[in-house]
C-alpha cells in the first residue's frame, strides 16, 4: 500500500494560513493579476500577510479570509492584497547591456528614422516598473544622450499593478547602497544626498529627471492599456517568468500593439519569447523589434 505524504502540521503556538485558504488567495491573484502562486509559497505568503491582519484588526488567518471571500472585503482589500504577494526585485542599471544598446544603437536608430521631425519625442515604458529604479535609470541614459545631441525630448512611462511601489517611485528617494550601480558621473549629475545625523544616508533622483517620469497603476491584465500607441520602447523585463504561456502571450501582444513601427521590446535575459507569435524579429540578446 502506498504511503500518502501529508504536509508537516505547524505547532508552534501561531495562527498559520491553512492549505485551503491559501488556495483561494493563490486562484485570486492569478485569476486578477496573472500571477501564480505555487503551495511552496505559502508560508511567504502568510508571512506577508500578518501585517494586514494587525491593520485589520482581525485575530486569525481565518477570520481575515472569512472577511475577504464571505463578507465583502475584497473590494476595498484587494489592492492591498496584491501589494502583499507581488515580487518587486529592481535595481538601477540592472542587465546592464541594455542600456548600453540603447545608447550605440536603439536610440540612434528611432532618431534616423525620424530625421524630418524637430525635435521629436521619444516615449519609453517601462512596463514593470516596481519602485522606479529602471524608469530612473532609463531617464539618466538619455538625459546624458541629450545634453550631447540636444536634438530630441523623451518622456518616460513606469506603470505597476502595486501601489505601494508607485508611491515609492513617485517620491523618488533611495538608500545610498541601492545607488552603486549608477556610474559616479550620473550620481553627480542626477542625484540629491540628504545625511541626517543619526540615519542612514539616502539619495533622492533630482527635480528636472522627476518631472519627465510619471507613474501610473496598471494591470498588465487588463484587456486595454489607456496609454499611447506610438511608444519607442517597452521595457518588460523580469516579469514574464510570473505568468503562464497564454498570459504571457495576451500581455506581449498588447504591449507590442503600443510600439510605433520599429519600436523596441525589452525583456529579461532569463526570459524567453519562443513559442510566441508576434510581429517582431530579434536583434540582440532579449531585444526585439517590431515589424
Amino acid at each position: 500500500m502506498a504511503l500518502v505524504q501529508r504536509a508537516p502540521i505547524l505547532d508552534d503556538g501561531e495562527d498559520h494560513l491553512s492549505h485551503a485558504d491559501f488556495s483561494k488567495i493563490s486562484s485570486l491573484i492569478g485569476e486578477v493579476a496573472g500571477i501564480r502562486l505555487p503551495p511552496a509559497k505559502r508560508l511567504m505568503v502568510e508571512g506577508r500577510l500578518r501585517r494586514r491582519l494587525r491593520a485589520l484588526q482581525l485575530p486569525t488567518f481565518d477570520a481575515y479570509c472569512t472577511h475577504i471571500f464571505r463578507q465583502d472585503g475584497l473590494a476595498t482589500e484587494l489592492p492591498y492584497l496584491i501589494n502583499v504577494v507581488t515580487t518587486n526585485k529592481t535595481d538601477f542599471f540592472r542587465e546592464p547591456e541594455h542600456f548600453e544598446l540603447m545608447r550605440s544603437k536603439i536610440v540612434p536608430d528611432l532618431l534616423a528614422q525620424r530625421t524630418g521631425e524637430r525635435n521629436p519625442t521619444l516615449k519609453v515604458w517601462s512596463a514593470a516598473a516596481s519602485t522606479g529604479a529602471e524608469a530612473y535609470t532609463c531617464a539618466m541614459v538619455l538625459a546624458d544622450m541629450m545634453r550631447d545631441s540636444r536634438d530630441f525630448r523623451f518622456s518616460i512611462l513606469g506603470t505597476d499593478i502595486s501601489t505601494d511601489v508607485l508611491d515609492t517611485a513617485r517620491r523618488a528617494v533611495y538608500p545610498a547602497d541601492q545607488i552603486v550601480p549608477v556610474p559616479q558621473a550620473m550620481q553627480a549629475k542626477y542625484l540629491m544626498w540628504s545625511r541626517k545625523a543619526g540615519m542612514r544616508p539616502d539619495v533622492r533622483i533630482v527635480p528636472e529627471l522627476r518631472k519627465i517620469v510619471q507613474f501610473h497603476r496598471l494591470n498588465l491584465m487588463d484587456e486595454k492599456y489607456p496609454f499611447d500607441r506610438d511608444v519607442d520602447i517597452i521595457l518588460l523585463r523580469n516579469v514574464l517568468i510570473y505568468f503562464d504561456k497564454a498570459d504571457q502571450n495576451k500581455v506581449i501582444n498588447r504591449l507590442v500593439g503600443h510600439l510605433r513601427p520599429n519600436g523596441y521590446l525589452l525583456i529579461g535575459h532569463s526570459e524567453s519569447m519562443i513559442g510566441t507569435s508576434i510581429p517582431v524579429r530579434q536583434v540582440a540578446p532579449a531585444v526585439f523589434q517590431r515589424v
